[in-house]
């Protein structure tokens, strides 16, 4: 068994981002800027945008971030939207989510420009990804794809077992696999809360990635021997071992489904250092006018 180091991974790749990101200055250009939008005041949006902007102040990447209060109205965001579709120096942005209930999160998405929706919701990059044309990938599936690319993990003709179907994870990443490329060429079967058999499924994957969303659902029984097993979710579970009462834990029951994977990605420290990793890479493009020129 060998774990799929995502924390290792995320290092060499801002690594690499600085030193493209210094390229840029020293040409003479201005440094790639990402915005981000907070509306509320969520305690895992605020993690995560603390983290996005730590990493971009890392990479030289100049970030900025509008906090909104929770009584923000609908028409304000998508003022705000327009304001920075129309903002040259931005090169990408994004409106964190969730958003407030009275806010309708697909008209917000839906008015950001393609070009500049660095986290990959926008339909059209949705549509572009399918299709297999240069696009934003989400940050999760896009960290998925680069952790099996940089662990060399062979997709071509594997049976790709994916547990969710959620927009985020769960259905682009099982495209992006089923897609003629590589990492792709995989034969790839989408399962959800309404799919029989679900284990028997399962247990016939030689890749199984997990964003069911639920506190260790994959148990080993459920695992082929040998089989690349990806957990994208991330749980807080009480403990007594840990000095901050709690510990995470993933969708997969780790110690024992270890015990049979060929490789496996640990929670913490696999898929989720990834994420922000690509939200920097896809503005990175977005300031270089890879995707949209």
């Amino acid at each position: 068994m060998k774990i799929i180091d995502g924390r290792e991974t995320a290092r060499q790749i801002k690594e690499e981002i600085k030193a493209e990101v210094a390229a840029i200055i020293d040409s003479g250009k201005d440094s790639p800027h990402l915005a981000a939008v907070l509306v509320g005041d969520d305690p895992a949006s605020q993690t995560y945008i603390g983290g996005k902007e730590k990493a971009c102040n890392e990479v030289g990447i100049i970030s900025s971030v509008y906090r909104l209060p929770a009584i923000t109205t609908e028409k304000e965001v998508l003022e705000l939207v327009d304001f920075l579709n129309n903002d040259d120096q931005v090169d990408g942005f994004i409106v964190q989510l969730p958003l407030p209930d009275h806010i309708d999160e697909n008209k917000i998405i839906q008015r950001i420009r393609p070009e500049k929706d660095v986290d990959g919701f926008h339909p059209v990059n949705v549509g572009r990804m399918a299709l297999n044309l240069p696009a934003y990938i989400s940050a999760t599936p896009f960290g998925i794809i680069e952790l099996i690319k940089r662990y060399h993990i062979e997709t071509e003709g594997k049976h790709v077992v994916v547990l969710g179907r959620s927009h985020i994870v769960g259905t682009p990443v099982s495209i992006l696999l089923s897609r003629k490329t590589n990492p792709g060429n995989a034969t790839v079967t989408l399962c959800h809360s309404k799919t029989k058999n679900l284990a028997d499924v399962a247990r016939t994957a030689d890749i199984l990635i997990v964003a069911l969303g639920q506190k260790e659902f994959v148990t080993a029984d459920m695992v082929k021997k040998d089989a690349v097993v990806i957990d994208v979710g991330i749980h807080r579970v009480p403990s007594d071992e840990a000095k901050s009462g709690y510990k995470l834990v993933g969708d997969v029951k780790f110690d024992k489904v270890s015990r049979k994977a060929s490789f496996i990605t640990p929670v913490p420290g696999g898929v989720g250092p990834m994420t922000i990793v690509s939200l920097l890479s896809n503005t990175l493009k977005a300031a270089r006018k890879e995707i949209y020129s």
